[in-house]
C-alpha cells in the first residue's frame, strides 16, 4: 500500500471517529486530504474502495439515512470501533510472549510482533524477548510450502502438489484435506485426508516439490473429531530413540542449556560436564554450534561429527 492511500484511510477513520453527525460524501471530499483534487467520478470510485477496504480490516463505517436528506450519511461509532479493556492473567501474558518468540523468524513474524507491541500499548506486561546467550524457541520454517499449507489449514482449503515419496525419484501429484502442520524433530509434516489414496495420509514438506495450488473455495475441508494430528507424523508415546549427548560447558555460561540438561556435573579446567537428550545429531549439532566457543560435544561420536560438519560448512 502506498504512503499516500495509507494516509488518505488514516485520514477519513479519523474523520468519520471525530464527527458527531453523519458526514454525507461530499462533505467527506472536502474534509479528507486526498479526495478533494479528484473529479467526482474518480472521487466516487476511490471512496467506495475505501470504505470495502476499511470494512475488510474490520473498521465499522455505518450508513445512515435521514428522511430528510438526499445522499446517505457515514460515520464510525466509536463505541464499536474500539476494543474493550484487555485483561490477561501473568501466565496467559507468559505463554502470549513466548508464542511470538517462537514465531519470530516465520512467516507470522509481523503479525505476532505487531500484536505485542498492540498489548504493551494497552498496558498488559508480557514477557520480553530472551537476551543473547540464552536458549532461545525459534519455529524453523525454511521449507518454500510452509507458508501455502498454514494458510491452507487455516482457511480450510484443499490443496493439491507434486509430492517425491520416501526412497524414490518419482513426483506424483497430490490432493489433500490439510488438518494440521506439525513439527516432529526438527522436520515439518502436513497431516490431512489423501483423497488420491483415500486414507488419512502425512506429508513431509521437504519432499512437497514445486508449488502449492488451492482447490475450490475455503471452508470445505472438516477435520474429523479427535483426530491426533501428532500420532499421524509419527510421534511415539515414548521416545524409543532418545539418546544422550555428554557436553563439556564453560563454567558461568549457557544457562538455557543447563536448565534442560538431564544432569550438570562440576569439571576441571573452568569447564562442566552436561548431558542432554536427543534424537537428531544435526538438530543437537545446530544449537551446540549457536553457542560458539562455549560448549564442546564429546559425545556420542556421530553427534560430535555433526557439530563439526557444521562448524566447517560456516567457515567454508
Amino acid at each position: 500500500m502506498s504512503r499516500r492511500k495509507t494516509e488518505r484511510l488514516l485520514n477519513l477513520v479519523i474523520c468519520l471517529l471525530a464527527t458527531r453527525r453523519p458526514l454525507s460524501a461530499e462533505q467527506i471530499r472536502q474534509a479528507v486530504p486526498g479526495y478533494d483534487r479528484d473529479g467526482d467520478e474518480a472521487f466516487q470510485r476511490m471512496f467506495e474502495r475505501d470504505k470495502n477496504e476499511l470494512r475488510e480490516i474490520g473498521i465499522p463505517i455505518d450508513v445512515v439515512r435521514d428522511p430528510w436528506e438526499d445522499e446517505p450519511g457515514y460515520r464510525i461509532e466509536r463505541e464499536t470501533y474500539e476494543l474493550p479493556e484487555i485483561t490477561l492473567e501473568p501466565d496467559e501474558a507468559a505463554v502470549l510472549g513466548l508464542a511470538a518468540q517462537v514465531w519470530q523468524r516465520a512467516s507470522l513474524a509481523e503479525a505476532a510482533s505487531g500484536a505485542l507491541l498492540k498489548l504493551r500499548a494497552g498496558g498488559v506486561a508480557t514477557d520480553q524477548p530472551i537476551g543473547t546467550g540464552a536458549l532461545e524457541l525459534r519455529v524453523d520454517t525454511r521449507d518454500p510450502a510452509f507458508p501455502a499449507l498454514w494458510n491452507a489449514v487455516r482457511d480450510r482449503r484443499v490443496v493439491r502438489f507434486d509430492y517425491r515419496g520416501a526412497g524414490s525419484e518419482s513426483v506424483r501429484s497430490r490432493t489433500v484435506e490439510p488438518w494440521g502442520v506439525v513439527s516432529r524433530s526438527g522436520r515439518w509434516y502436513l497431516a490431512g485426508y489423501d483423497r488420491d489414496r483415500d486414507a488419512p495420509r502425512a506429508f513431509r514438506l521437504s519432499r512437497i516439490a514445486g508449488q502449492v495450488a488451492t482447490v475450490g473455495r475455503a471452508g470445505v475441508v472438516e477435520v474429523p473429531p479427535g483426530v491426533d494430528l501428532r500420532a499421524m507424523v509419527g510421534f511415539p508415546d515414548e521416545p524409543s530413540d532418545e539418546r544422550v549427548a555428554v557436553v563439556r560447558v564453560r563454567q558461568g555460561a549457557c544457562e538455557g542449556l543447563r536448565q534442560l540438561a538431564r544432569a550438570v556435573r562440576p569439571g576441571d579446567g573452568g569447564w562442566d560436564e552436561a548431558e542432554l537428550a536427543f534424537t537428531d545429531p544435526d538438530r543437537l549439532a545446530g544449537w551446540m554450534a549457536s553457542l560458539g566457543a562455549d560448549v564442546e560435544v564429546v559425545g556420542p561420536p556421530d553427534a560430535r561429527e555433526a557439530v563439526i560438519r557444521r562448524l566447517k560448512g560456516a567457515m567454508a
